[in-house]
């Protein structure tokens, strides 16, 4: 076997004036041979590829932000047609209410009248009754005051007025001068 000594020995005589820097010229030929042919392939058929994925992307990019321009527009207008059915949506309700306070007011004030009138019925029947109650009860007493005075005058004069006409002016006689009294008495 070699060992390194020798090696370095032996590697160190084989060269010449070369300079360890440069390549030796056949290197650079057949480096820039395969340059070009790796230049020539990438721009061949790599860079078209990528020029193709770029402006897809691209496309995409700008279709994507002319889309979401569309709906940031879209949104907006419904967001503005949104505002305007609130607003009007507002107005209704606001008519509505004043509406449902004039109705409420219509209302009470029918109602009022209604129950103003029922009243007025009320009290015009019950002074009706009133009046066709005292009537009764005038010509019930008229009668009794006229029995009893009647009877009365028989038991002071002790005389028989059982006569139908003469009985009939004594109770009209003894009736307005209870009439006449009261009259005075309430003046």
């Amino acid at each position: 076997m070699i060992n390194t000594t020798e090696l370095i020995y032996l590697a160190a005589e084989g060269e010449t004036d070369q300079n360890p820097l440069l390549p030796a010229w056949y290197d650079i030929i057949w480096s820039l041979v395969a340059f070009a042919v790796v230049l020539f392939v990438f721009w061949k058929f790599v860079t078209p590829r990528y020029q193709k994925v770029l402006d897809e992307r691209r496309e995409t990019i700008e279709g994507g932000i002319e889309r979401a321009e569309a709906a940031q527009a879209e949104a907006n207008a419904s967001l503005a047609a949104y505002r305007e059915q609130l607003a009007g949506a507002r107005d209704e309700a606001a008519e509505i209410r004043d509406e449902a306070r004039a109705q409420g007011k219509q209302i009470i004030t029918d109602m009022k009248a209604q129950a103003t009138a029922e009243s007025d019925r009320i009290i015009a029947n019950g002074a009706a009754q009133l009046q066709a109650q005292r009537q009764q009860v005038v010509a019930e007493l008229r009668t009794d005051v006229g029995r009893l005075s009647v009877d009365l005058a028989e038991k002071l004069v002790a005389g028989e007025l059982s006569d139908g006409v003469k009985q009939a002016s004594t109770v009209d006689r003894f009736l307005a001068e209870l009439d006449d009294v009261a009259g005075e008495a309430a003046k």
